[in-house]
């Protein structure tokens, strides 16, 4: 791998981020992003336009050796016999689904059946609900469906001239997000699919492709690792082991764990998905994370840093105000059709310093929630790690460890989902039996005084608005 290049794709939700960096050591070389549209539901054409953009941004890929796709987790790219899309993809951040969801698991034979089955129990956002609510809806659609794609399954399809079902590949950890995959088997639960669409008719679905070999080569001649999902991908790239549970703050906030053996959580809080590495990955979701941040600059008129400043001035609790930000609903708990709530407001605390702080302590405690999961689950949790674009805000690590009553680590800035997919590639290219080691830099250690009141408060709040 001696002074070969590779490149990393993000291809999120928001943007679509690459880097080329050298495979042996990691280094960076360069990178280049583009944005993608808002939405909830989006043509995927506009993915691949992104990634051309951000390719030109990144100077070109045509001196490197190796390329792989990281991307946003779950969504429904729908496709005739001819591989055109016959929808916008739906993403998994499009709630509409929800009732869909829940009869899907009362169908396969209720909650722990269905957690038994695929590792999860399916919301709002897994594909199968998705693929429901289309037959339900959109039963022209539905009928025209010859295939079912992930968007970095299409986007990894589409490198590759996206014409022949039979070079559509996906790997395990985005296969494990579907709701019709069992990650502990690695195969396909088509019988879930076809109740989904209420037709026994073969789907051409994704092949499954090894972690850490190439699936695939694009028009250029540049060879494909399988990819992965964002938070799989974000796993390898910020080089987690078992005991590690990472912590990312991008539009959605995820804690998520790398662990030697699946679970099968019939509560829905702790999905089972899969990892990049042939292990699996326990996940907890929250819809609203680095979002409450914008929202938070938009109400005060601050920049980002200047919120976490104001926070810091603050003290935990925010003299009593607490906010549940549910402000697009949310995953986990599963309440699709919340909202957003401020409570404990008073005259004394109706001020910059005491709004940003339960903002932030809002966004944090349900991430808090998360990680108590995991531990419920018997998850392992030696380190907690945190990444994503809000890490870097100065209050995050020090509000984060008081509310986890644990030390937490923030690495370097980076954009680990694209760096994992580049790490990925570096994997295949390199014929080994595990992932080259890259030197990521030292990592920050925050510890705080635990804040055990501040989740009491959050809690109470969280449990009262159950049936609003």
């Amino acid at each position: 791998m001696a002074n070969q290049l590779i490149a990393g794709v993000d291809s999120s939700t928001q943007s679509v981020k690459i880097v080329i960096r050298q495979a042996e050591t990691g280094e960076l070389v360069r990178q280049g992003r583009a944005i993608h549209p808002d939405g909830t539901e989006v043509d995927p054409a506009h993915w691949k336009s992104a990634f051309d953009s951000a390719v030109k941004d990144a100077g070109g890929i045509d001196d490197v050796a190796a390329i792989s796709i990281g991307g946003q987790q779950h969504g429904m790219v729908a496709l005739d016999e001819n591989g055109a899309v016959i929808r916008p993809a739906l993403l998994w951040n499009d709630t509409r689904s929800a009732k869909q969801a829940e009869s899907l698991n009362s169908e396969v034979g209720g909650n722990q059946a269905m957690a038994d089955a695929v590792g999860s129990l399916l919301v709002a956002s897994f594909t199968a609900s998705k693929v429901r609510w289309m037959a339900e809806n959109e039963r022209s659609n539905a009928d025209r469906v010859h295939a079912i794609a992930l968007p970095h399954d299409w986007l990894s399809w589409q490198l590759q001239g996206g014409k022949d079902f039979a070079q559509l590949f996906t790997d395990r950890s985005d296969a494990s997000g579907t709701g019709y995959f069992d990650p502990t088997t690695s195969s396909y639960r088509r019988d879930i699919l076809a109740r989904a669409l209420f037709s026994e008719r073969e789907i051409v679905l994704p092949k499954i492709a090894d972690h850490a070999t190439f699936a695939g080569v694009t028009t250029q001649g540049i060879p494909l690792a399988a990819g992965a999902g964002d938070n799989a991908a974000a796993a390898l790239g910020v080089q987690a082991e078992p005991g590690d549970v990472v912590i990312s703050l991008g539009t959605s906030g995820t804690a998520f764990a790398v662990s030697t053996t699946p679970t099968h959580d019939s509560s829905g809080a702790v999905a089972g998905f899969a990892d990049a590495t042939g292990r699996f990955l326990p996940l907890v979701c929250t819809l609203n994370a680095a979002r409450i941040f914008d929202a938070a600059t938009s109400i005060l008129g601050k920049s980002h840093d200047e919120v976490g400043a104001l926070a810091l001035s603050s003290v935990p609790g925010a003299h009593g105000l607490s906010l549940l930000p549910y402000f697009e609903g949310e995953r986990t708990p599963n309440r699709p059709g919340a909202t957003g709530v401020f409570s404990g407001m008073n005259l004394s605390n109706s001020n910059p310093s005491d709004i940003a702080r339960a903002m932030i302590e809002g966004m944090l405690s349900g991430l808090a929630d998360a990680v108590q999961a995991l531990v419920d689950l018997g998850v392992d949790v030696k380190r907690i790690l945190i990444i994503g674009g809000a890490a870097k805000n100065p209050a995050v690590g020090q509000i984060a460890s008081a509310l986890f009553g644990r030390p937490v680590l923030i690495p370097p800035a980076g954009e680990y989902v694209a760096d994992g997919a580049a790490r990925q590639a570096a994997w295949a290219l390199s014929e080994s039996a595990h992932a080259p080691v890259w030197d990521l830099g030292k990592a920050t250690l925050i510890e705080a005084e635990p804040t055990p009141h501040v989740l009491e408060q959050y809690r109470i709040l969280r449990d009262a608005t159950v049936n609003w």
